[in-house]
C-alpha cells in the first residue's frame, strides 16, 4: 500500500493538495557558492574569510576557511556561550575573585570582591572585550579557569567546531590557541541559538554595576554603520592582526561574517556582507504547519491528515531555482486504525543529487472506523 514519490495528494480547505503543491518547491535550489573575488588583507596563507547563513549553516563565501589562525578576543564568543550553557540565571549576582583583577589588556577593571550579575559581566566581555571579565566569568562559573577551558572546547566540538583549539576565555596571544574561520562562524551561528547571546552582542551602550557606575559602549563599529548589523565581536594582537567577527539581518535572513588577520576588516566584512546579502534570500522551503489528505480505507472519514515534523529554510541565489529535487514518500492510502503521531512517510530536498534535508510525515490525528479523532 506505500507508494514512493509523486503520490497524490487531496486537498483540505484551503491548506495542501495534490503533489504538484509539493513540486511548486522546484522554484528553489542550492549549491555551495564561492565568489571569486578573495581580497582579504593578510599575508599569503595566515589570513582568513567565510560568510555563512546562520539557521542553515550554509556557506556562501569562503576563503582559507580551514586554517587554524589566532583570533585574539573574538575567543570571547565561545566565551560567552559556554557561560550561557553553563549557567541558568544571568541575574545571579557573584563576586569577582581575585585571579580576575588587573589582567592584561582591554579591561572594565573589575575589583575583587565587588558583586555583578553574570549578565553585566557579558556585557563588559562582549561591548568593552574586558579580559578581566572573561577570567571572572570562568571561574565563578565553571569553578576554576582550567575546567572552563575544558568546558569551552567541549562546548566547540559540539558545535562542530573540530578544527581548533582554545586554551583561555580571552585570547590573548599562546601559541596552541588557535581557530578556524569555518569553526568561529559554527560557534557564532550557535550562540545566536541563545536570544540572550543576540541581545547582548546587538546592544550599542549599557550601564553595569560599579563605583561609579560603569558606562559600556560596544567597540563594534558595524552595528553604527552597516544597515541590519547585530553583532557581534572584535579582536586584536599583534600576532593575530585585526579580526572581526559581524553579523547582520536583512529580510529575516541573518549572515555571519568572519574575517581573520584583516588590516581593512570593517570594509572588508561590509563588502563581503553586502555582496552575499545582494545574491542571496532566505526562502521557506518545507512548513512544518503545512496539512496533507491522504486517503483513508476502512473509516468513517474520506481524509487522514498528515505534516512534517519539521520545517526548512534555505539561502538560495536567483540563478539555483531549477536544480532543487523534491523526493516524497507517501502511502496511496491509510487503513483505519493509526493514532496521532504515527510515521506515515517522508520528504526529502536535494540539491544536484546532495541531500539537504528531511523530515518525516506524521499523522496529526487519530484514524478509526469510528473516524477521525
Amino acid at each position: 500500500m506505500v507508494g514512493t514519490c509523486k503520490k497524490r495528494f487531496e486537498r483540505v480547505g484551503k491548506i495542501t493538495i495534490t503533489f504538484a503543491y509539493l513540486l511548486i518547491l522546484c522554484v528553489f535550489s542550492a549549491i555551495f557558492a564561492n565568489y571569486t573575488d578573495k581580497s582579504v588583507t593578510g599575508a599569503a596563507g595566515n589570513s582568513a574569510a567565510i560568510v555563512i547563513e546562520q539557521s542553515s549553516g550554509r556557506v556562501l563565501y569562503a576563503d582559507n576557511e580551514n586554517a587554524p589562525l589566532p583570533i585574539a578576543s573574538t575567543t570571547k564568543i565561545l566565551t560567552a556561550l559556554t557561560v550561557l550553557e553553563l549557567v541558568g540565571d544571568l541575574d545571579l549576582k557573584v563576586k569577582i575573585p581575585k585571579e580576575a583583577v588587573g589582567i592584561e589588556g582591554s579591561s572594565i577593571y573589575l575589583v575583587a570582591g565587588e558583586e555583578m550579575t553574570y549578565k553585566e559581566l557579558l556585557y563588559g566581555l562582549m561591548l568593552r572585550s574586558g579580559n578581566d571579565a572573561a577570567v571572572a566569568l570562568a571561574i565563578t562559573s565553571a569553578g576554576s579557569l582550567e575546567d572552563f577551558v575544558v568546558k569551552m572546547n567541549e562546548t566547540a566540538k559540539g558545535c562542530g567546531a573540530v578544527n581548533s583549539r582554545f586554551t583561555n576565555p580571552h585570547g590573548l596571544h599562546d601559541d596552541k590557541h588557535l581557530c578556524t574561520a569555518a569553526d568561529l562562524a559554527k560557534i557564532t551561528a550557535c550562540a545566536f541559538i541563545h536570544p540572550e547571546f543576540a541581545e547582548i552582542v546587538s546592544t550599542k551602550n549599557v550601564k553595569v554595576s560599579g563605583e561609579p557606575l560603569r558606562y559600556l559602549k560596544n567597540k563594534n563599529k558595524m552595528l553604527w554603520n552597516f544597515d541590519g548589523a547585530d553583532g557581534v565581536k572584535t579582536g586584536f594582537t599583534k600576532k593575530s592582526g585585526r579580526c572581526l567577527v559581524s553579523s547582520a539581518t536583512r529580510d529575516g535572513m541573518r549572515l555571519i561574517c568572519v574575517v581573520l588577520n584583516c588590516g581593512d576588516m570593517w570594509n572588508e566584512s561590509s563588502r563581503l556582507l553586502n555582496t552575499s546579502f545582494s545574491t542571496h534570500k532566505l526562502y521557506k522551503i518545507v512548513d512544518k504547519n503545512d496539512f496533507y489528505g491522504i486517503r483513508v480505507e476502512g473509516g468513517k472519514s474520506d481524509l487522514c491528515f498528515v505534516s512534517p515534523e519539521s520545517s526548512f529554510s534555505y539561502p538560495l541565489a536567483d540563478d539555483e531555482r531549477s536544480r532543487l529535487d523534491v523526493a516524497v514518500d507517501l502511502p496511496d492510502s491509510i487503513m483505519a486504525g493509526l493514532r496521532r503521531g504515527e510515521k506515515v512517510g517522508e520528504i526529502r530536498i536535494y540539491l544536484d543529487n546532495r541531500l539537504l534535508f528531511s523530515s518525516n510525515f506524521y499523522t496529526i490525528s487519530n484514524i478509526s472506523k469510528k473516524g477521525l479523532r
